[in-house]
């Protein structure tokens, strides 16, 4: 897992991603969506899961408000027997969205395989074949995570940020002579 994070962190890295820009995860729960989210995490982006198969509008609102630089979807979910192309949805939603992310990562499935737009879209497997792991980058409990939505249940979604300090691993205190660049060993 390690290593397909670190390369994807590089992918994100190669395509302009830096601490503090946002990126928006469209996919289905596979686990493409969790190396998506902690790779974001290592090279200090903000993410934000939507869940795969929202509806375009839905969709727009988000990427309006979160305003990322870069999308990260599948070519389709599945629910039950059913196939749902999630790159149809996801043009659609750029289509309305005042915002528009520089590059879409498209994940292709073998179920349906997603018409790339060139040159925004890009294909995943294609991406993480050249890819060079990316190291963490250091960031601090009150540097942003990831942003989480309400459902809009209430008019328009509110995204809700929350930062690394509620998320980070303990780590044992260290003594100075362990210390390099401010960082523990």
């Amino acid at each position: 897992m390690l290593d397909r994070v670190s390369k994807f962190a590089g992918v994100l890295d190669k395509l302009g991603v830096k601490k503090g820009d946002t990126v928006i995860i469209y996919m289905p729960m596979i686990p493409e969506a969790l190396v998506s989210m902690l790779s974001c995490a290592r090279i200090g982006a903000v993410h934000s899961v939507v869940f795969g198969g929202f509806a375009s509008n839905e969709l727009a609102i988000r990427i309006d408000d979160a305003k990322p630089k870069v999308m990260i979807s599948a070519s389709c979910g599945i629910e039950g027997k059913k196939t749902i192309p999630y790159k149809p949805l996801l043009d659609e939603a750029i289509k309305i969205a005042s915002h528009k992310p520089q590059k879409c990562v498209i994940y292709q499935r073998p179920q349906v395989q997603a018409e790339l737009t060139a040159p925004r879209d890009l294909d995943w497997t294609t991406l993480m074949k050249d890819a060079k792991p990316a190291p963490c980058v250091f960031v601090t409990a009150t540097d942003p995570l990831y942003i989480l939505y309400t459902s809009g249940t209430t008019g328009k979604p509110k995204g809700v940020m929350r930062d690394n300090g509620g998320h980070a691993g303990q780590r044992r205190p260290c003594r100075g002579s362990e210390m390099v660049d401010e960082k523990c060993l």
